[in-house]
């Protein structure tokens, strides 16, 4: 029966006119980027595809700087992090002379198709790429931010979360010898999904995330209360992008509101971006990474790759811009409770 079901799949695959495909990714770096690289590479030669690498995302595309990959190509990279193909941004592909550049060198090297792997940036180019030149185009997402509409995960997520806990647990070593207020900022742009998590996984006693207005607010609740409670040591994890202003602007107000307390910020910064991937990030760029190739060769074009509730979805590239992906309000209503 499953020699049956792999015969019928690859025969299926095989009907595609799709001969050449190219991969690269764009944007910020993210944890499980090279995992997917050798999934599409190695999914796409097993379906008797050539795959061309393209440096530097779009700014590959138009500068023609490419070259041919092999299944060694990929050898010993799933546990890197980063992106062996590296990253750039690209102003001239905002442009349609850089578009049509780009165009014109994919022609050139007889590629049928493209797979990127990125955020939302990522996949606005892609989008009006394909569009203007009808070219198919499959997105991955990969971005530390988890903040793609259509998919519940993206790639370098977990990895991310991980790194944040880690380096949280020891701040709150510090933290509780010394008596002291953290401020701890994290990334995730204008989302707050790794500080939402983040704070639960760490028992953070407040977070303040873009998605709340009033999270000062909430804030000086709590400073006001853990203070009455003589709890002397807290940890507070922020949003890069939080309305007040970030850890620094943040932790300078509460200080001058609560000189009670002995406030100390830490930003955790890129070390967000690197290390080995984790387990799970490494198993879904493999899925997601197959199954963008199976999607281009089963006829699928201006579409994102994602995962929900732990099935392959695809959904059209302007899907995935479509709303701001909210945040989990019964977490949100965790958080209170637990830090009580």
């Amino acid at each position: 029966m499953l020699a049956d079901a792999y015969i019928i799949r690859n025969t299926t695959m095989a009907s595609s006119t799709l001969r050449s495909l190219g991969v690269l990714t764009s944007g910020g770096d993210a944890p499980g980027m090279n995992a997917a690289i050798r999934a599409v590479v190695r999914g796409a030669i097993f379906h008797g595809l050539k795959v061309t690498g393209i440096k530097r995302g779009y700014q590959g595309l138009v500068d023609d700087e490419m070259e041919s990959m092999d299944s060694h190509s990929v050898s010993n990279i799933i546990q890197l992090g980063g992106t062996i193909l590296k990253t750039a941004r690209c102003e001239a592909f905002v442009t349609p002379e850089g578009r049509r550049k780009a165009y014109e060198n994919l022609c050139a090297r007889g590629i049928d198709a493209l797979v990127v792997i990125g955020g939302d940036g990522t996949f606005a180019g892609a989008r009006e790429f394909g569009s203007e030149f009808d070219f198919p185009v499959a997105g991955i997402p990969g971005t530390i931010d988890n903040d793609i509409c259509g998919t519940d995960y993206t790639i370098g997520y977990d990895t991310a979360l991980n790194t944040i806990v880690e380096a949280v647990d020891k701040i709150r070593d510090t933290a509780s010898a010394h008596n002291r207020l953290f401020f701890i900022e994290v990334m995730g742009r204008n989302a707050g999904f790794l500080t939402l998590h983040g704070g639960i996984a760490t028992g953070a006693e407040a977070i303040m995330v873009p998605e709340l207005t009033n999270d000062y607010e909430q804030l000086e609740a709590f400073l006001e209360n853990a203070h009455k409670q003589h709890k002397t040591s807290s940890i507070v994890l922020v949003a890069e992008g939080d309305q007040v202003g970030g850890a620094l602007k943040i932790a300078e107000q509460a200080q001058k509101d609560h000189p009670e307390y002995d406030v100390r910020v830490t930003i955790l910064g890129h070390i967000q971006r690197g290390g080995s991937p984790t387990a799970d990030d490494r198993i879904n760029a493999g899925r997601l990474g197959v199954s963008a190739v199976e999607a281009l060769l089963a006829g699928k074009r201006d579409i994102m790759v994602g995962l929900m509730n732990g099935r392959i979805v695809h959904h059209p590239f302007s899907h995935s811009k479509k709303d701001r992906r909210p945040l989990d309000p019964q977490l949100l209503e965790l958080i209170k409770i637990l830090s009580i």
